[in-house]
């Protein structure tokens, strides 16, 4: 049933429209997340939903009854209180429910793991903003409004709020750069794309392959018409349709290079090989031997040792509070450590990147933050007009010289990254790189760190986006101690989450699986070839169809239907393929 309805919505800031004619219905218990780039709009269409936004034309419609509440994304610097207090003035209180509002006040509390006798004031801005959804919770709300709700918060606390949201059975309306959180939230996708909003039902990966098969046919589309898409949106389309092609191909050089730091890995267990490795110019970044670093009588860093080498992408996790930042400064000798050392490779040049983006000048353009003089910057060995250098961190030209000041925290990002990218580094430090990124810009950041060819170190709170990028782990545990392991994110909580004995029953049926198919198996085997083919006559019967012209004016309707149609089609192909691979492996 719908719940909350936009009709007709049209909405202007400065003459720039955000919103045409726009329509959207929202069912009851659906889990919503909007996308788009940074300044599509996405907060405002939840500032609109709130009530806090009246559009210039349209309405927004939905019962007198409903309770909504919005988490926005910027947090109040101060409230006067402890935790406790905050959230126990979000209910308005009557004598008669007084026991059951603190049985309920107490609860939220416990599950957000937060401490209610502590001062709102003196919590960190992710801690604040887990406070301010308490006090939205216990108000019991039919439609929970979130912007970017895991910014600034560590990866387990992240996992508490996934949790938290993935089993909450009313409407949710979201905003997340968190690819890991969107694809277990999201039951629908609404996209803001040049003023409209585009519904896709169906989680995120789901909408990658709806969208990519879309674009296909639009492009065919286009080229039978012989029209040419406008520059920009041309190569904004483009980019996402080679999204998934490019990543599968990311995703096998990612694997490949961590294979080569395993081995590498497993290699350093001699002695001399990093002594020995000091010895080649260039190819040791950072040789850390029993490094130990404290505030006080709080171990920060404990007896660590590693070494990083050239081309090594190494992300950095831990509790916010744990010493990331505080170890990124030993290794660049911003800080002396209390013993241990840290020596530094041949012709090393560091680029770094601040979260806190202090290296921006507000008064400044874009223009002038990348360049000082002329309208080229150097990239490698070849000279690049700055207008097609920022088109790669997706701003328009138009957007050139608007000053630092007037942009989002994601464009003032994408700006940094700009800037970063256009000096020469042979290593790249990156401290929360990815706070405020929109997806599209997320993945092209992942993109350009896979091509770098030098060396990385990233600070990040991103699962995905470790996922995607690095070949290494280093994972701050209790008292200091530091844990490192090969891989991505996953690879490192499936082998911290691993037993470390294993039975040698378990070992020996682990080591000898069984090959020998089933009846039913060879059954399925012998089937798949026939099933292939129709899924394939099916898939090449809709392709004529959309590459008609006459189609597109003779049955517009049906178009989403078909390509939705094909995109299942592509999906079942895809498993087919690969039952019928390992099927046939096996029986040989």
């Amino acid at each position: 049933m719908t719940q909350i309805c936009l009709r007709n919505i049209t909405l202007s800031f400065s003459s720039q429209p955000l919103m045409e004619d726009a329509n959207l219905y929202i069912d009851a218990g659906e889990h919503v997340t909007l996308i788009g780039r940074n300044g599509a709009g996405k907060s405002t269409l939840l500032k609109l939903i709130h009530g806090d936004v009246a559009p210039d034309h349209g309405v927004v419609e939905y019962p007198k009854t409903l309770k909504i509440a919005l988490l926005p994304q910027a947090v109040p610097a101060s409230i006067p209180g402890t935790v406790y207090d905050i959230v126990s003035d979000a209910i308005e209180k009557n004598a008669e429910e007084y026991w059951h509002d603190t049985s309920i006040v107490a609860k939220t509390i416990s599950k957000l793991q937060l401490n209610g006798d502590i001062l709102f004031d003196s919590l960190s801005g992710g801690m604040k903003r887990l406070v301010l959804l308490a006090s939205i919770l216990v108000q019991d709300p039919d439609v929970l409004l979130l912007d970017e709700p895991t910014n600034h918060l560590d990866i387990s606390k992240i996992i508490l709020l996934e949790n938290l949201l993935v089993n909450f059975q009313k409407t949710i309306i979201f905003v997340t750069h968190d690819r890991s959180l969107l694809q277990k939230l999201a039951t629908q996708i609404v996209e803001i794309d040049n003023g409209k909003l585009i519904s896709w039902k169906g989680d995120y990966e789901k909408y990658l392959l709806h969208k990519e098969t879309l674009l296909n046919a639009e492009v065919k589309a286009n080229a039978l018409f012989d029209k040419k898409l406008a520059q920009e949106e041309q190569w904004i389309r483009q980019g996402i349709k080679a999204r998934r092609t490019r990543n599968e191909g990311r995703v096998r050089m990612l694997k490949n290079m961590r294979q080569e730091r395993s081995e590498r890995r497993s290699r350093q267990g001699k002695v001399n090989l990093s002594h020995n490795a000091v010895e080649v110019s260039g190819k040791v970044v950072f040789e850390v031997n029993k490094l130990t670093f404290s505030y006080g009588d709080k171990p920060i860093v404990k007896n660590f040792s590693t070494l990083i080498l050239r081309g090594d992408k190494v992300g950095i996790i831990g509790p916010n509070g744990a010493g990331k930042s505080t170890l990124i400064n030993l290794l660049l000798d911003k800080i002396a450590p209390d013993e241990g050392s840290v020596k530094h490779g041949t012709k090393l040049t560091i680029g770094y990147f601040d979260q806190h983006r202090l290296q921006l000048d507000p008064e400044k353009s874009i223009l002038e933050t990348l360049v000082d003089v002329g309208d080229t910057v150097t990239i490698g060995d070849k000279q690049k007009h700055i207008i097609s250098y920022l088109q790669d961190f997706l701003f328009s030209p138009a957007q050139a010289r608007i000053p630092i000041k007037n942009l989002s925290g994601g464009e003032r990002n994408r700006v940094m990254l700009a800037k970063l990218f256009s000096k020469p580094c042979n290593v790249l430090v990156l401290d929360e790189p990815t706070n405020d990124l929109d997806v599209e810009t997320l993945e092209l950041l992942e993109e350009m760190l896979l091509d770098f060819p030098g060396t990385v170190l990233l600070i990040s709170h991103d699962r995905t986006f470790l996922n995607n990028v690095v070949t290494g782990i280093l994972v701050f545990e209790e008292k200091g101690h530091i844990e490192e392991y090969v891989g991505g994110y996953d690879d490192s909580f499936t082998v911290a989450n691993t037993p470390k004995e294993t039975s040698v029953k378990n070992k020996s049926q682990a080591a000898q699986p069984s090959n020998k198919l089933s009846y039913k198996e060879s059954k399925e085997l012998a089937e798949l070839p026939a099933k292939i083919e129709a899924l394939e006559q099916k898939q090449h019967t809709i392709n004529e169809k959309l590459a008609d012209p006459n189609f597109y004016k003779e049955q517009p309707d049906t178009v989403v239907a078909l390509n939705r149609e094909l995109a299942d089609i592509e999906e079942k192909l895809l498993g087919d393929f690969q039952r019928w691979e390992e099927l046939d492996k096996r029986s040989r």
